[in-house]
């Protein structure tokens, strides 16, 4: 009964939510796209940014050369690979501090989602981050955001999403709300050309899981995300390894920015599923990267749905040219074809840290992130939940 009660709310949410008229941000592409931010900011009115950055970016010469057209700005360079809510109230109170009139972040997601977050805190400085858990809990104009991602990944640069760890607990929670789609995006792939090899691999595989996801999630899905899935999943496929072995290859590196963003303007709408809700919990627990574990758990957590995406699988599989055959084989090959990329881009099989006693809490702080609200293929208790970690565990230590 209680699956059927979450069937009929994703059910009426989603016939609501695919029609809610999201933002999207403007984006700003191609070479030198990083330069013209002084521009954008001064369209936008702008004078005064936070600059939410690493220290690598902030010292080096082409940020100099924008921030010098800048006619004032303030560094926050202090955000850890999971930022905490602490890290993000830092971040707001550096913001007001300095009277800043928007958000500039430039780097991975962590940098993107620690701001975002400290955007919510600013419009809604009465609430803690930690009620903002879920969806829809801002609901208030956040300030003006430019994104600028120095890997093809996260995504967060086309989200809603912000995910912060709450320090107390460890678990990390994730804000979902339209107001924390960045209004600018800055896709320039010269910046992800010094992206080490390992990292690329891992962010790739982490946008690949956004689109696969996103596309399995029928109930919320248009015909434009499920569009925006299969051309981020041809290309990520197609140009991701090729990224991997030449890191200089721009055309490859400019393919996976584009790639990430179509997969991020997708999940926004139609959303992730347990990849990424386990993932999340497991990256609390054991301090993981985020994609790297989101590597190890997508064929093992999309071989658990079985039958139920062999009909979305197959379609994939043939649409992209990947197989041919019936839909259980083309969904088998499919998945097949993900390890075997894992395999060659250095991912191992599976994570021999994760411990049985932790099985529970990791099913629990999972199934309250995924649990009613995204739609995915099969609804997990905690014994198949277990099964997969077991699983996931067996591979790492055989």
């Amino acid at each position: 009964m209680k699956q059927y009660m979450i069937r009929i709310y994703q059910s009426l949410f989603g016939s609501v939510w695919k029609h809610y008229p999201l933002k999207m941000p403007r984006e700003i592409t191609g070479k030198d796209a990083f330069f013209r931010i002084p521009s954008v900011l001064r369209e936008a009115g702008r004078t005064n940014p936070l600059v939410v950055t690493g220290k690598r970016v902030a010292s080096g010469d082409d940020f100099r050369q924008i921030a010098s057209a800048f006619p004032s700005y303030h560094v926050f360079d202090q955000v850890e690979s999971d930022p905490s809510i602490a890290t993000a109230l830092k971040i707001a109170k550096a913001y007001q501090e300095h009277r800043c009139d928007c958000f500039l972040a430039i780097g991975g997601g962590s940098y993107m989602d620690a701001a975002k977050a400290a955007a919510a805190h600013i419009a809604n400085p009465e609430k803690s981050l930690y009620t903002m858990n879920g969806i829809m809990k801002v609901r208030k104009k956040t300030p003006f955001f430019v994104a600028v991602p120095t890997t093809a990944g996260t995504g967060s640069e086309a989200t809603l999403t912000s995910v912060v760890i709450d320090e107390k607990t460890g678990h990390k929670v994730t804000i979902n709300d339209p107001v924390l789609v960045p209004d600018v995006a800055v896709l320039d792939p010269a910046l992800t050309l010094s992206l080490p090899c390992n990292l690329t691999v891992q962010t790739g595989m982490d946008a690949l899981t956004h689109a696969i996801e996103a596309y399995l999630n029928r109930p919320y899905c248009t015909k434009k995300t499920t569009t925006l899935c299969v051309e981020a999943i041809r290309e990520i496929l197609l140009n991701l390894p090729k990224a991997y072995g030449d890191p200089l290859d721009y055309e490859a590196r400019s393919n996976m920015l584009h790639a990430s963003f179509k997969a991020g303007k997708a999940f926004t709408v139609a959303c992730v599923g347990y990849v990424h809700g386990l993932a999340h919990a497991i990256g609390a627990r054991y301090h993981m990267p985020h994609g790297l574990t989101i590597a190890i758990l997508l064929p093992t957590v999309l071989s658990a749905y079985g039958e139920k995406v062999y009909v979305p699988l197959g379609e994939l599989a043939r649409h992209i040219g990947l197989a041919s055959g019936s839909d259980e084989e083309c969904a088998k090959a499919f998945i097949t074809h993900l390890r075997k990329m894992n395999r060659e881009m250095g991912i191992p099989e599976g994570i021999s840290v994760l411990r049985e006693e932790d099985f529970p809490q990791i099913a629990a702080y999972c199934n309250q992130e995924v649990i009613p609200l995204y739609p995915v293929p099969v609804l997990f208790h905690e014994k198949e939940l277990t099964e997969i970690l077991r699983k996931v565990r067996m591979l790492g230590v055989s």
